[in-house]
């Protein structure tokens, strides 16, 4: 099978003026050569072709791949990830990871957790934010946690997203919403132990990868697995593997994960983040059904190692799921 890699590359953007933030996302040369090589490994071909507007010139000119293995987070709007899946489905051509719909949908985290709390899943209550009148719909009390709605990579996570006062709240939103262009999200901060679920698979196929502890170091930003404790996790962070056969808290964490995928319909391969509350009973977080898959930094590969998963049968496994699922094979609910 001969597989296109569309991806944004963090220098292209860097060079064109973008800051560090807000390049965050976006991938390492080291990442798509990741890729490349697991893929080849795997005896797939592969084809660079680069972010969405590379994509669209190479489909114009008569280009097609057997399948698309995307991890394009794109640049603008709050359904910029679900810019090239759209982009496939208009030209029949299919792709690796979750469609348009789920991306669009996953990135605003109140939609998400919508649905999650529709379909019975643990969740925490909330409040989207635009303007100081919608705190009026909050029902629950201090502390808060306060983040943008539609980023990734711990953006706009810091100790201050821990409010104590709700007289500050407002504050400290129309700071997120002015510097992020888009609303807040509002939560109860949650006391207790945090796990993050690596996922593989559609649908009832869907397993565990295995879970991963997240343990801030005295140094670190107290109390958040924030953007700056991310980027520097080596110094502030210990990754500990969950057990879910002797850890009950591990164990729910995985479970509340897996019921999360399956009712947003994710796909192939991904991440969701866990966290609990002072009672340590698991609630869903977010999810991130186009997780980082640097081979050595990103939290999906590390805890697949945790779990004796090499890094070439983790792009096996997704792999194996997409297309299993292209060519009618997937289980369906």
């Amino acid at each position: 099978m001969r597989i296109g890699l569309t991806y944004d590359l963090r220098s292209d953007y860097l060079a064109m003026g973008l800051s560090m933030e807000e390049t965050a996302e976006f991938d390492k040369e080291d990442t798509v050569a990741g890729i490349e090589g697991a893929l080849r490994e795997l005896g797939y071909g592969t084809d660079r072709i680069g972010h969405a507007k590379a994509l669209v010139k190479r489909l114009e000119a008569g280009d097609r791949w057997d399948l698309v293995f995307n991890i394009c987070e794109g640049l603008e709007g709050v359904a910029r990830e679900a810019q090239v899946p759209a982009i496939l489905d208009l030209y029949g051509v299919p792709y690796v990871f979750s469609d348009a719909l789920v991306l669009a949908l996953t990135l605003h985290k109140g939609m998400t957790k919508r649905i999650v709390r529709d379909a019975g899943v643990p969740t925490s209550d909330f409040c989207v934010y635009e303007t100081a009148e919608d705190l009026a719909g909050i029902r629950f009390g201090a502390p808060f946690f306060v983040k943008p709605v539609a980023e990734g990579t711990g953006k706009g996570c810091s100790a201050k997203s821990i409010v104590r006062d709700r007289a500050r709240l407002a504050a400290v939103c129309d700071d997120l919403v002015a510097r992020f262009r888009q609303p807040a999200l509002i939560e109860p901060y949650l006391g207790g132990r945090e796990f993050t679920v690596g996922v593989t698979g559609t649908g009832r196929q869907a397993k565990a990868v295995g879970s991963m502890e997240i343990v801030l170091l005295p140094n670190a930003e107290k109390g958040v697995y924030s953007y700056e404790n991310k980027g520097n996790y080596e110094d502030r962070v210990v990754y500990r593997p969950g057990d879910a056969a002797k850890d009950p808290v591990a164990a729910a964490s995985e479970k509340v994960a897996l019921a999360a995928w399956r009712a947003l319909g994710c796909r192939d391969g991904g991440r969701v983040d866990i966290r609990c509350d002072d009672g340590q009973n698991p609630m869903f977080l977010e999810v991130n059904p186009l997780a980082g898959l640097n081979p050595k930094d990103s939290d999906l590969p590390i805890l697949a190692r945790m779990a004796n998963v090499s890094y070439t049968q983790l792009i096996g496994r997704i792999m194996d799921s997409a297309v299993a699922r292209v060519n009618g094979n997937a289980e369906r609910d």
